[in-house]
């Protein structure tokens, strides 16, 4: 095969991981939207920390059943054996989440899912950051494409500004800056985390090995803080046990969101964080569909409040439509080619392994098999979940669910297409 083939055929693959990136950063958008819709339990009287806790219990649940039915365990744990030292990162990674998830209930809790979700959703901007400083992304990128990142991060941060002041006018008095801050710290919180995303998938580990090893630190962290905010082991069993028949609501959120975070990974593999991570806050919208057409928020706001919100959440959709369609040119992939060279340097990572993974491929060492652990524990989580089910109670929450119906719809056939496409072009790598 000639050069001049081989380069065709690999700029072919190029632009469609890009597609499939950014296919994949839209349907996180729809989950991890759809994931927040069960922490309006707060607004019930469920604390903030039962609530957050209860998720991240649903999200170690999914976390290891998911990769398991998907690829099994044995393959995990060969994929960990070409880069160890990711787990640690993976383990930071999920302590960081941790503690924005728990940001996130208090931030609803004071200003409201649909006025939350953008602020937080500020990541964008420190995902830019991060990709340029540390990834080598957008360098060689071009002055169009760098003006549409830059540009739209200056956008998104508009559209933040105008929900901050909007929430000053319709959260309980005295909280609304209160807010504010827990939601802006989570997206602080959530930016940094992206950092071990990128160096996980540019050492060439795959998105399903990475987020097992990242629930370890999630729940370790979650329940280090829920059990000192609670004042103790005895009284957070307290709580949890008061609020048993509202708990598979918060798992099932657990596992909607790791649904969401999967896609999420692909799509900072595939496209980078400085472009993926703007793609999947699309959430910010439909955050704002569950918000205010599914639980009535801004029912009784002024038409100026709603005009606010809505013009703010369509600026935060729009800088964020023009970062992704900003795709990496041939010269920024060569950066992150160099990028991918140093971590496998410094950590002494297969060259092979990870030149592979970085396309889409995967690597002989790496082999797909089922043991009995495996149906272990799809085994033990199917029996955990079906026990807080049968203990369920609807909460006592309005809801629309003609609309809610339309959007799960919706979800499904993104999640769908994204999925039928990751596997034909990708086998889930």
């Amino acid at each position: 095969m000639s050069a001049s083939t081989t380069a065709i055929e690999t700029g072919s693959r190029r632009r469609k991981l890009q597609a499939l990136g950014v296919l994949c950063g839209f349907t996180a958008g729809a989950w991890l939207g759809a994931a927040e819709a069960p922490t309006k339990l707060v607004t019930t009287g469920l604390s903030p920390m039962v609530v957050s806790l209860a998720m991240v219990v649903g999200v170690f649940l999914a976390r290891w059943t998911l990769p398991t039915l998907v690829q099994g365990t044995s393959y995990v744990f060969e994929d960990v054996r070409q880069a160890p030292h990711l787990v640690v990162w993976a383990v930071l990674a999920g302590c960081l989440w941790a503690v924005a998830n728990t940001l996130t209930i208090f931030a609803i809790r004071d200003i409201g899912l649909s006025i939350a979700f953008p602020l937080w959703n500020t990541n964008s901007l420190l995902g830019v950051v991060w990709g340029v400083l540390l990834f080598g992304e957008l360098r060689g990128a071009g002055a169009r494409r760098w003006f549409g990142v830059v540009g739209g991060a200056l956008v998104m941060f508009l559209g933040a500004l105008l929900l901050a002041r909007t929430s000053a006018t319709q959260a309980p008095v005295g909280h609304a800056w209160r807010g504010v801050l827990a939601a802006l710290g989570a997206g602080a919180m959530w930016g940094t985390m992206y950092i071990p995303y990128r160096k996980a998938y540019l050492t060439g580990m795959n998105p399903l090995s990475f987020v097992t090893f990242f629930t370890f630190g999630e729940l370790g962290m979650m329940g280090t803080l829920a059990v000192v905010h609670s004042g103790g082991a005895s009284s957070l069993f307290a709580q949890l046990s008061a609020a048993r028949p509202v708990l598979f609501w918060l798992l099932a959120g657990g596992f909607v969101w790791v649904i969401g975070d999967l896609f999420q990974q692909y799509a900072a593999k595939y496209v980078g964080i400085s472009r993926g991570i703007p793609l999947s806050n699309t959430n910010q919208l439909w955050g704002l569909l569950w918000g205010t057409l599914v639980f009535g928020e801004l029912a009784s706001a002024s038409g100026a409040s709603r005009a606010l919100v809505i013009g703010g959440s369509l600026l935060m959709a729009a800088g964020a439509a023009l970062i992704a369609l900003s795709s990496a040119t041939e010269g920024e992939y060569s950066k992150w080619e160099e990028a991918a060279q140093r971590e496998c340097d410094r950590y002494g990572v297969n060259r092979e392994y990870t030149q592979a993974r970085l396309y889409g491929h995967e690597h002989g060492s790496v082999r797909r098999a089922r043991s009995w652990l495996d149906w272990l524990l799809l085994t033990a989580a199917a029996a955990i979940v079906f026990w807080f089910a049968v203990q369920a109670r609807a909460p006592e929450l309005h809801v629309n669910f003609s609309v809610m119906l339309v959007l799960i719809l919706a979800s499904l056939v993104l999640l769908i297409g994204s999925a039928a496409a990751l596997f034909r072009l990708t086998k889930f790598n």
